[in-house]
């Protein structure tokens, strides 16, 4: 089994903003898998599928962002993965545009959706993909920045390609385990670049 927990916010109104890169990256995904993500349950809509001989479960919590605790709490009781078998994908806004950076494990930092997951779950050892968003502008509010769309065709264009890349470390992780998947990821950081772990 892999279970599949994009973060975001629901609603219309915050669709692609950078604040909900793991919605999108599920949202790819559900196309690469063929597997609709429509089913309303445990407070997400969820889709299950089965790929690489096993079950594929994609979940979009709509409790918004910064209650995503809830919702996982409620994935992972029922469930009942292991933690080598969840993979959280959500916004990183201390990773460069379009970069990617996956752990095994890791504090919840300074984001609130996962602040939420590790305070409802009480658990640090979830596996996380990260996708960067870019750093906020001087002058900007950090809550109208993560709610902010991408500026130019550029910044869409470079944006659409890292939930694309995003996606294709967790058909890594399905197909052959967590550590092909983080190389994939980890691949895309430039060599010597540092940036902030949370």
């Amino acid at each position: 089994m892999l279970i599949v927990i994009g973060l975001g916010n629901p609603g219309r109104e915050y669709e692609r903003t950078r604040h909900n890169a793991g919605f999108d990256v599920i949202d790819v995904l559900s196309e690469k898998l063929s597997i609709p993500v429509r089913k309303s349950a445990l407070h997400a809509l969820i889709g299950e599928g089965f790929a690489f001989g096993k079950k594929i479960v994609l979940v979009k919590p709509q409790t918004f962002m910064n209650l995503s605790g809830q919702c996982v709490s409620e994935v992972l009781s029922w469930y009942k993965p292991q933690s080598s078998e969840v993979l959280i994908v959500y916004d990183d806004i201390d990773l460069p545009l379009g970069r990617l950076r996956m752990r095994l494990s890791g504090s919840a930092g300074t984001h609130n959706g996962m602040r939420s997951v590790v305070g409802c779950t009480g658990r640090t050892d979830l596996p996380r993909l990260r996708v960067g968003v870019g750093h906020k502008p001087d002058g900007w509010d950090l809550a109208d920045w993560v709610l902010s769309r991408y500026a130019t065709q550029e910044e869409r264009a470079v944006q659409f390609e890292a939930f694309l890349k995003a996606a294709d470390a967790v058909l890594k992780m399905a197909e052959s385990g967590v550590q092909d998947a983080m190389q994939l990821a980890n691949a895309s950081s430039a060599a010597g670049e540092t940036a902030k772990d949370r």
